[in-house]
This record gives structure tokens, C-alpha cells and sequence, in this order.
């Protein structure tokens, strides 16, 4: 929705003063703050305006306006004015945390060092893992429970149970698991998928079980990672009123730390975007509180995009401060794990 030049000033005014301070912003300040030569009965018109279009609202204990969810994307999309900062400097403070090391001690290091800069949380969605077998192995347990071995091209081995509704010969599992490794071997699971919907028709019923079931148990073996998402400073947000004014909140806050499940989804997505993205709480179903955002960037090995990193706070952060550090840190690791 466009905003003409006043309103958009308004707007921009209010937004910087409640992200400074915490408080409403009234007609008043904004007639000294904003540089416009209005009266206040104007500047009340376009506040008006804008409540009605959403971007502001009132509380119900004071006559100033606070920026609503739909007036801080407006901010970050259109009237946002990042300060150009010393990103010589900045990169020289973060160099020594993420100098080439292990892989997990970098990501470790890269959460670490957004919370301790940005004051909030940060937080590493780490690299996928490559869903590649090399080969594949049924072992018979009993009539009906099967192991169903995985081995990667880097001799990673995954197990996973199957149970079945049919009894298997050990040979009918020898010779399935030798026509998957002969025609599949070396593919990722979801090029076999892609490959299974034309071909498991010539397949005999017998097989096409087995080789359904090994690619179903072998996507969630090669994918499944218990520490996908590494998060630091989360004590950090105990101290924003914000976002720990009453236990609903709260509770909301250490659910999302504890079952990792929208955090990763979130990330997931912004990992298919480029630059710096933003997502603010009360707009997106991921973020899963009013006051919350997640401010996010992709990082890549080599060239290939592999995971997501961010700083979680209120949405009353300093988004020209933050937007800044998170960018460099993706670049930075970037560069960190291709040289590795």
C-alpha cells in the first residue's frame, strides 16, 4: 500500500522513537521529531489515517500510537536507513571465532558470536546433509521386522527398522538390496523417488515394497540430524521486557527453543531466498509471538547455499544495527567452511 511523503515520514518517525524507547509516541513528539512543518491537527489526521490502515495502533492507556506488525514491515521494507557501519572493523572482531576449524566448532562459534553482538539470540540452521547412498543392506530379523542398513559415500551408516506385512526370504532381501545398490547407487534419495514412479510398475509386488520402504526409511535416516538447529544466548531475551512480560510469553519463547520444530521451518524457508531476510511476529505463522522477530540470511560452502543463520529478538530491535551483523556473519562463515 503506498504512503504519499508525510505519512511515510510519520511513520518512519514513529517507528525509530518506540524501537529507541518503548514508549507510544504522541502528535507532539512526532511535530518535533519528524522535521515536518505540520500542525498538530494534521499530523493527528495522518495518524488517524494510518491507524485505520493499519500501520499504527493506540493503546488503550495512552493517546500516543505504537507501530503495529504491518507498520514494521512497511519500516524494514521501504523506510528502513541503514547506517553504513565499519564492516572492516566488524569483520576483524569476528575473524578469530570463525578462523577454519571443525565444522561444528564454526557454526557453534557463528550463533555465539550474533547473539553476543546483536545482544539477542542467535541461531545456525546447520548444513544439510548430503542425501546420498552408496549402498544399502536387508538383514532379516525375524518374519516380519527387517534392518535395513544405509551406507554413505563417506562411510556414514544409518540403521532403520522396517516392519513388514510379509515374510522375506533372506534371498528375495539379498536380491533386492543388489538390484538398488546396481541401478541407484551413488544417487541421492530423492533422484531414486524421482526415478521409482517410472520404473517400479516393470518391478515385481515383492520388490516394489522393499524398495518403497528403503527410500522412505532412507530420507528420513540421511536427513534426520538432532543438533540441525544451534542456538546461543537464548538468557539474552529473559532481560527484554518485551518479549518476558508474562509467563504465556514466556512459555511461547522456550517452546520454540525446546521443540526447534518452527525455528526450523523458518530457516528452511529463508534458506531458499537470497539476502537478508526478515520475519516479523502478529504477519508470519512461523514466528510464533506478536512481539518476536528473526532477522536471517543464508549461508553457502562453495557456492551452494546448505543452511540459514539469524538473531531472534523483539520486534523493537534495532533493525539497522542488526541487519548489518547478520549479513556479514553469513558471509564470514561462508568463507570460514569452504576453506575448512
Amino acid at each position: 500500500m503506498q504512503l504519499d511523503n508525510r505519512a511515510q515520514t510519520l511513520l518512519k518517525a514513529l517507528v525509530e522513537r518506540y524501537i529507541a524507547d518503548g514508549q507510544p509516541v504522541g502528535s507532539r513528539a512526532l511535530s518535533k521529531i519528524s522535521g515536518l512543518e505540520l500542525s498538530p491537527a494534521t499530523i493527528r489526521n495522518i495518524m488517524a489515517d494510518l491507524e485505520e490502515m493499519g500501520f499504527v495502533a493506540s493503546p488503550h492507556t495512552s493517546a500516543g500510537r505504537v507501530p503495529t506488525p504491518r507498520g514494521y514491515r512497511m519500516f524494514v521494507d521501504t523506510l528502513l536507513t541503514v547506517d553504513p557501519i565499519d564492516e572492516t572493523a566488524l569483520e576483524s572482531k569476528m575473524q578469530a571465532r570463525l578462523q577454519p576449524n571443525s565444522q561444528q566448532k564454526i557454526i557453534t562459534n557463528a550463533a555465539q558470536v550474533l547473539s553476543s553482538l546483536s545482544h539477542f539470540a542467535g541461531v545456525v540452521l546447520t548444513p544439510r546433509r548430503e542425501s546420498i547412498f552408496q549402498q544399502i543392506e536387508f538383514l532379516r530379523l525375524s518374519e516380519k521386522r527387517i534392518l535395513l542398513v544405509i551406507v554413505s559415500p563417506n562411510g556414514d551408516v544409518q540403521n532403520r527398522l522396517l516392519l513388514t506385512d510379509v515374510d522375506y526370504s533372506p534371498a528375495k532381501l539379498v536380491q533386492a538390496a543388489n538390484y538398488i545398490n546396481q541401478h541407484y547407487g551413488g544417487l541421492s534419495i530423492d533422484d531414486v523417488r524421482l526415478r521409482l514412479q517410472s520404473e517400479l510398475r516393470k518391478l515385481r509386488d515383492d520388490m516394489t515394497w522393499l524398495m518403497q520402504a528403503a527410500v522412505e526409511a532412507g530420507s528420513d535416516a540421511m536427513t534426520d540430524n538432532s543438533d540441525e538447529v544451534v542456538i546461543s544466548g537464548e538468557r539474552n531475551l529473559l532481560s527484554v521486557t518485551d518479549l518476558s512480560s508474562n509467563m504465556d510469553s514466556l512459555r511461547k519463547l522456550f517452546d520454540m527453543f525446546e521443540q526447534k520444530t518452527s525455528l526450523m521451518q523458518l530457516l528452511d524457508i529463508s534458506g531458499k531466498a537470497t539476502g537478508v531476510q526478515i520475519f516479523i511476529g502478529g504477519e508470519s505463522q512461523l514466528v510464533p509471538m506478536d512481539e518476536m522477530s528473526v532477522v536471517t540470511a543464508p549461508y553457502e560452502v562453495n557456492g551452494k547455499i546448505v543452511g540459514t543463520l539469524g538473531v531472534i529478538g523483539p520486534t523493537r530491535m534495532a533493525y539497522e544495527r542488526v541487519i548489518p551483523i547478520v549479513n556479514i556473519t553469513a558471509k564470514l562463515l561462508s568463507n570460514a567452511l569452504s576453506h575448512s
